[in-house]
Order: structure tokens, then C-alpha cells, then sequence
């Protein structure tokens, strides 16, 4: 995470802790120890992976007399760094803001911004923000009454794909899994996919036609990570809405990696904070992308793995290989909900006739006179949407 900023890392530990020390974290031997190291090969920063208290960052910064910031708040640089829209930057300020309240401690009571990114390695000659606690905390209010609104419009959106309406389908998965890059392949999109974490904050949709001819929304979102804290995932609340609301989830694991077990774990939790748990426990339909990075002995287990489970797709988004079998899966698990219902429609209302021509399988058609009786076969998600689509009318 540290080299995603451009961080020069001259060495990383591993230190054993047997108690936390509350002014500290570490014990006297070890930060002492370290202090000397930093000292004798001028370090600038020192990342801890992990939390710190506020007074434990000051105190170490005293020590140590460089720069300190815990896990959180390098994820929030990173987070800075990458957010492009309006949206984004207020998502990302406020769970910087949120984080940085508790931190107004005397030693440390301006913020300067470097890099896009917000302050916490510090630098002169960039602008600087004076804040205290009552002004974090009106920006705080506003920045949630704007989000609000965002959620809102987001709101609106998703009530207009609902009459249109298409089944959404949300591609989650471990940052740097390859997402952005499936979603483009998949899409002809062009979104960013450089090899960086974090690389997408925002979500980007667009319309899909699986083999069937059935249409599709596909939703790229943002990437998870192991220990995300409960304050990010708040404040990425409206992106995260979308996977909330996805008909179909997939999750794209990059399965050349060798923590992939791991990482799966990490995403199932962070969609249990959701509130998916029904989806989690169902069984998501699984990508296993970078298929052309691992060997061939792997590649054919994963292979066979994919013929006898259809919620396996084993699949490279950069080559592309496997992409199609995605498609196939996405048309088998939308048909598995397909019900056939009884429906009475106005003879001239010809609009809602139409839609269900085009986005079910008219099983059986009588016209009385006055009313169309039809049997159609539709999927759970598009019912639903007819439904809301005639409460509307």
C-alpha cells in the first residue's frame, strides 16, 4: 500500500506485542531500537499496520520525530489520491475528516494537503487548511447532507432502471483483483485499470446483452481490502448502494495470487457488513481472474472445477479467454429464477405489453376485448420491476 503512493520503503518488520502499551503501542526496548534506525537512515515516515489511538501517534511522532500514520490513515492517502469525481472526494474527505477530529491534538493543529491526498505525511509549500473541531464538524455535516443528496439522485437512477428496466449485475472483488479490467472487456469501457490498489472509487454502469439477448447492467465499484475500517465503509455508503441493490453479485478473485484464499474471506466480510449475507450464504457467482498468470497444472484443476460448478468461471480479463463462460453464467443464474405468472393488462396500455414481449417469455396470449390475459414466464427481478412499473402508473 505504501509503494501505491510512491512511498520509497526502506524496510518493513514484523514486531512480536506481547501487550499493547496505551501511550505507545510498542514497548520502551522497541521503540527505542527503532527510533535509532530511523534516526541513522533519516526516515521520513513510519507506517504502522494496524491502529493507533491518537495518543500513541503523538507520542511515537515525539520519539521518533518523523511523521506516523496507522492503517487507516494510509488508506485514506491512497483514497485521496485516486478519487476523480465530485462524488468521490466527498466520500473520501469524509472519512478523512471523521478520522482526523480525534486527532487535533496540540502538537499537530493544522492540516496540509499534498499530492491530492490529505496532509497526514505533512510538506511545506502546499495550501494550508486551519481547523479546529467545530470546523471539521460543520464540513462533516455538510459534506453528509451533499452525500445525502447523492444517495438521493442515486436513488432516482435506480427507480428509472427499474421501469426500464434491466436486471443489475455488481462485479466486487479484493482491490487490484482486476475488476475495471473485466468490466471493460466485458463493456468496451474505458476505465482506469492501472495496476494500483484502489484504482476505481467511483461506480461506472453500462448496459450488457448476454447470449440470450437478455439485457443486463453491469456495475463496476470499488475494491475491498482486509481491515477495512467500519468508517470507510460508511462513507462509501452510496457507492456501496449499488452492490446493495445488484440483482446478480459477482466476485472477481485474482486467483494467481497466493493470499486469494484470504482476500476472498476479507470480501465476504465486508459484504456482510452490507447486509448480504443471504447472497454470501447462496453462493456469489465466482470469477477466477488472471487465468493466464498461473501455472498450467493450476490452470487445468480450475478449469475442470469450472465444468462441474456454474458458479465458477475460470477467466482472464486481459486476454479475454473464459469471458464468454461469465456471460453464459450470468444468462443460467437470471433464467433460475424465472417464474410464470398470470397477467391481466389493459388492452391499450401497449407499452406494458410490449415490455413484457421483450423481457419475458410470453408462454400463452387471450384477448377478451377490453384486457390482454397472458402467461409469461419472468425472471424475480423483472416481475418485481413489473410490479412496481403498474404501482406507478
Amino acid at each position: 500500500m505504501a509503494e501505491a503512493i510512491s512511498l520509497d520503503v526502506v524496510g518493513a518488520e514484523v514486531l512480536a506485542l506481547p501487550a499493547p502499551r496505551p501511550a505507545t503501542l510498542f514497548g520502551s526496548g522497541t521503540v527505542g531500537q527503532l527510533g535509532e534506525r530511523i534516526a541513522a537512515e533519516a526516515i521520513g515516515v513510519v507506517v504502522v499496520d494496524g491502529p493507533l489511538t491518537p495518543v500513541q501517534q503523538r507520542n511515537l511522532e515525539r520519539a521518533w520525530n518523523c511523521k506516523v500514520i496507522d492503517r487507516t490513515g494510509l488508506i485514506l492517502e491512497i483514497f485521496g489520491e485516486r478519487a476523480r469525481t465530485r462524488e468521490g472526494a466527498l466520500q473520501v474527505e469524509l472519512a478523512a475528516l471523521s478520522y482526523q477530529r480525534s486527532r487535533l491534538v496540540r502538537s499537530w493543529t493544522h492540516l496540509e494537503r499534498q499530492r491530492g491526498g490529505f496532509g497526514f505525511f505533512g510538506g511545506p509549500g502546499e495550501s494550508q487548511i486551519e481547523v479546529d473541531r467545530r470546523q471539521i464538524g460543520d464540513r462533516i455535516m455538510r459534506i453528509r447532507r451533499a452525500l445525502e443528496g447523492v444517495a438521493r439522485t442515486r436513488g432516482l437512477h435506480r427507480r428509472a432502471r427499474q421501469r426500464v428496466p434491466y436486471p443489475v449485475v455488481a462485479l466486487v472483488g479484493y482491490t487490484n483483483a482486476g475488476k475495471s479490467t473485466l468490466f471493460n472487456r466485458i463493456t468496451g469501457a474505458t476505465v482506469d485499470t492501472a495496476d494500483k490498489l484502489f484504482a476505481t472509487l467511483d461506480p461506472t454502469l453500462r448496459g450488457v446483452t448476454l447470449p440470450s439477448g437478455r439485457r443486463i447492467i453491469l456495475s463496476d465499484t470499488v475494491g475491498f481490502i482486509s481491515d477495512l475500517p467500519v468508517s470507510l465503509v460508511a462513507a462509501f455508503r452510496a457507492t456501496l448502494e449499488e452492490v446493495r441493490e445488484a440483482d446478480v453479485i459477482v466476485h472477481v478473485r485474482d486467483i494467481s495470487h497466493p493470499e486469494n484464499s484470504a482476500q476472498r474471506d476479507d470480501v465476504h466480510t465486508v459484504l456482510r457488513e452490507l447486509d448480504l449475507d443471504e447472497a454470501v450464504d447462496e453462493g456469489l457467482i465466482e470469477a477466477f481472474n488472471k487465468l493466464d498468470l498461473i501455472d498450467p497444472d493450476e490452470r487445468r484443476r480450475l478449469v475442470n472445477l469450472g465444468r462441474r460448478d456454474p458458479k465458477r468461471v475460470p477467466l482472464s480479463a486481459a486476454t479475454g479467454e473464459g469471458c464468454d463462460g461469465l456471460l453464459e453464467a450470468l444468462d443460467a443464474r437470471l433464467a433460475a429464477d424465472r417464474k410464470i405468472v398470470d397477467l391481466t393488462v389493459a388492452l391499450d396500455d401497449g407499452a406494458a405489453i410490449a415490455w413484457l414481449y421483450d423481457h419475458g417469455e410470453v408462454l400463452s396470449r387471450v384477448d377478451d376485448g377490453l384486457s390482454v390475459h397472458l402467461r409469461v414466464g419472468l425472471d424475480a427481478a423483472n416481475a418485481a420491476r413489473f410490479e412496481r412499473r403498474r404501482a406507478t402508473r
